[in-house]
């Protein structure tokens, strides 16, 4: 774990180019929206003016500093979890801290998750309508939206088609292509920005507070709405910490930032100049470069879309991967087609997203229309971010006050961002909201679920069973079972675990092992932790283990276990389990047999209405989770799966009589 945190602190060029790629793509494709958002939400270029335009682009510029610049690249990159960041990382960092600090983990998380869904929607779509400038396109196919929607929704079928196969030599051209995109936006803004230098007043902040407070801006503080769209990738940025670190992200985001501004400046120059022409479909960025470079900016714009959400998509596989491991969602099924362990890949996560964002295209049609709904799910997350923030402060002992006000000061912020944003809930905003509250009741349910079956799980000392175990290996009436027989366990305190382990052994079927394996898997605050510990209570026939893996590793007990067997042989703690029969020769290991154990929901009267529906809908939502044997990594072991009652001890006798013959009956 340490080197690689000592290893993502190094700046390279290569680091600084992945950097360009995998970190910035939302927030680099940014300049395509949030000017055209800006004019159109002000009424159009007829209604704008000098004070106004001067006024917005200052707002975007410190928007994007006090944000992205000072809470994210500053503060938040600080709080890395061994070179991990995103707010599931956070949380692991602080939650021991309060339990209440799962709320705002679980908001925040199922808000980003919604946003994975919205990004390739808006920002796709809004880089094909580019081609409307463009005079062989609309000699061809008109104006009409129809054929934006059906590129749009192939080049999304595509992206999330390819994620199977990996992304690992694609994933090399991001940087070099977002280095490009980068320069482009900024030498196309500065171009603009030389026509009228006075633009440049905008960087004092005094502009932005005149436009929110004064009657120039039409909209009120509702603008912050469009304008917080310049700072929707604040937040992937730090999810994606780990892959390049935080020196690299510092060192190439002050190129990134200058390039965005400098579009941003340009677009504004245009506006001012523009005169009072006006278009439904206007979009500053495209509209003030020559038409010769039209095509070639819908094509570059559409790629550096592509690279955006592919980074959201990968960000989104990542998220959910972190939120199961904490226990925040069901186990779903997981592969790692690239070269790397960072790169992994979820069917059922990818088809969601995939089918979610192209009912949005369709749902939404327009760029303009998704705008709404984009950039409330991220005020969301960044708000429970800040409240971790607080926490990860208090915690690194930084004084009260000042991790108070500093909480405070983003908070101020981002509630007014929220507010402006969730003004535009009935125009779209409601779909962000839908979205994160499904993906939030999952969590809620399968966080409490968890809490419920250990509150009701009542362990038992192993240390008692040692003697009946002893002679059940010894007791030749009984077949054997297994040579090792091994137990997954939900806990393991001491030599404390599940009744239902033992009553599994001793009583539901006595099953004789020359070895009693009994594993327990922690997953840790740590993302890449490959740790064990081991007990054999002074015995060559138990074997406690408990697995140590990172939140980020997979799960393979299988490999792990026989990783552990061969160590213990050959310190003579385990005897040899010669095989009379292999295709191996020499081979000293048996065989293994993996039982789980499941827990059903019977004669629960005890539990209170909410509990039995937390538990139940828990239990329905598991049926299409990944089986814990793959989960585990044991999809070509021997494996029994045994159900038992949730609640174990309380299953009360049926009251029932014998009937009785009566002498009448005679």
């Amino acid at each position: 774990m340490g080197d690689k945190s000592r290893t993502t602190q190094k700046v390279t060029a290569a680091g600084l180019l992945v950097a360009m790629g995998v970190v910035y793509g939302d927030i680099g494709t940014s300049p395509l929206y949030v000017m055209k958002a800006i004019v159109e939400g002000q009424g159009g270029l007829e209604a704008i003016n000098e004070t106004f335009i001067i006024g917005a682009v200052s707002l975007v510029l410190w928007t994007m500093t006090l944000l992205t610049t000072v809470k994210y690249v500053m503060i938040a990159l600080n709080a890395d979890n061994h070179g991990e960041g995103g707010i599931f990382s956070l949380f692991t960092l602080v939650r021991r801290r309060a339990k209440w600090l799962v709320i705002p983990a679980m908001i925040g998380g199922a808000a980003l998750l919604a946003d994975g869904a919205l990004t390739p929607a808006v920002t796709v779509t809004t880089a094909i309508e580019g081609l409307r400038g463009v005079p062989a396109y609309v000699d061809v196919f008109g104006t009409g939206q129809d054929p934006i929607i059906v590129i749009t929704l192939l080049i999304i079928a595509g992206l999330f088609m390819i994620q199977r196969f990996g992304t690992n030599m694609i994933g090399k051209l991001f940087g070099p292509i977002m280095l490009g995109w980068f320069t482009f936006i900024g030498v196309s803004g500065l171009v603009n920005l030389l026509q009228d230098v006075s633009i440049l007043r905008a960087i004092n902040p005094y502009y932005a507070i005149a436009l929110l407070t004064g009657p120039a801006n039409k909209m009120g503080i509702l603008i912050l709405g469009n304008i917080f769209l310049a700072t929707t990738g604040a937040e992937a940025l730090y999810s994606d910490l780990g892959h390049v670190g935080k020196g690299n992200i510092r060192m190439s985001w002050p190129y990134v930032k200058i390039c965005l501004l400098l579009s941003y400046f340009g677009q504004a120059a245009w506006i001012m100049n523009a005169g009072q022409q006006t278009s439904g479909d206007l979009n500053p960025f495209f509209a003030m470069l020559p038409a010769s470079l039209t095509i070639f900016a819908v094509i570059f714009a559409t790629v550096a879309a592509i690279i955006a959400s592919q980074s959201l998509i990968s960000g989104s596989f990542t998220l959910v991967s972190e939120a199961i491991r904490l226990k925040l969602l069901p186990r779903l099924k997981t592969t790692y087609p690239g070269s790397s362990m960072g790169q992994m890949y979820l069917p059922a996560v990818n088809l969601m997203l995939w089918a979610v964002t192209s009912v949005l295209v369709l749902f939404f049609r327009t760029s303009h229309n998704m705008e709404a709904a984009y950039g409330l799910a991220i005020t969301i997350t960044m708000l429970m971010t800040t409240i971790l923030l607080y926490a990860y402060m208090r915690q690194k002992r930084v004084l009260p006050i000042i991790a108070l006000l500093t909480t405070l000061f983003f908070a101020t912020i981002e509630v007014v961002f929220f507010v402006a944003s969730a003004a535009k809930l009935l125009h779209g905003g409601y779909v962000a909201v839908i979205l994160a509250l499904l993906i939030l009741f999952v969590m809620v349910i399968w966080h409490r679920g968890e809490r419920i079956v250990q509150e009701h799980a009542h362990p038992v000392d192993l240390a008692q069973y040692k003697d009946q175990l002893a002679r059940l290996r010894q007791d030749q009436t009984y077949d054997k079972y297994q040579t090792n027989v091994v137990f997954l366990t939900s806990r393991m305190e001491g030599n404390e675990l599940e009744k239902q382990v033992l009553y599994s052994i001793l009583d539901k079927w006595p099953k004789r092992a020359d070895v009693y394996w009994f594993v327990n898997v922690t997953t840790t605050d740590e993302p890449f932790t490959a740790e064990y510990t081991i007990d054999t209570m002074d015995t060559d026939y138990i074997v406690k283990v408990k697995l140590y893996l990172g939140f980020r590793m997979r799960q393979d007990v299988n490999r792990y276990l026989r990783t552990i067997v061969q160590q213990l042989m050959a310190e003579g703690r385990l005897a040899q389990q010669q095989q009379a029969y292999s295709i191996t020769p020499g081979r000293m290991v048996g065989d293994f047999r993996f039982v789980i154990i499941e827990e059903r929901l019977e004669n629960a009267t005890q539990l209170s209405r909410l509990d039995r529906f937390v538990i139940e809908t828990k239990l329905a939502i598991k049926r299409y989770a990944t089986a814990p044997a793959k989960w585990f990594g044991l999809e070509f072991s021997e494996v029994t799966v045994e159900t038992v009652p949730l609640l174990f001890d309380k299953i009360p006798p049926l009251p029932i009589h014998e009937q009785r013959q009566s002498k009448d009956d005679d």
